[in-house]
């Protein structure tokens, strides 16, 4: 298992580098492009989101990361200090009053390149969890 944890200002560049790290980790374990190329679709959203939407850019507050990579999954949570939202009451971008509008498919990426992903702490927290297609038991 491979931990990686982090907490970064809110600033993009700081999000990058924790990105990855975690990629990093998952060539590591053997995962194949396709996940490798899902986990940082999501993770990008994700941190991008914490930073924008959750904090706002505030330099003061924070993002913090954690993740556990296996050769079976990597599990992310990511948690930003903002005030959190309803992921129930975020609008449908598939819906035909969003299709033109440039934002809110952040969450939709998320959800459709993870295997699993839960909202918490009022939606300040996400959890994302990546299933390798095709674990190595020997690494």
């Amino acid at each position: 298992m491979t931990p990686v944890k982090a907490t970064i200002n809110s600033d993009f560049s700081a999000g990058f580098e924790v990105q990855q790290r975690i990629l990093d980790a998952a060539l590591k374990h053997g995962y194949t492009e396709v996940c490798l190329f899902a986990i940082k679709i999501a993770l990008e959203e994700a941190l991008v989101n914490a930073i924008k939407h959750g904090n706002k850019l505030d330099p003061q507050k924070h993002v913090r990361i954690e993740a556990s990579i296996t050769p079976k999954q990597a599990e992310i949570c990511i948690e930003d200090e903002g005030p959190g939202f309803d992921r129930n009451a975020v609008p449908d971008p598939l819906s035909d009053e969003n299709l033109e509008k440039s934002s809110g498919r952040g969450i939709l990426l998320i959800e459709s390149y993870m295997s699993q992903v839960s909202w918490d702490h009022g939606g300040r927290r996400v959890r994302m969890v990546k299933k390798n297609d095709h674990p190595h038991s020997d690494r």
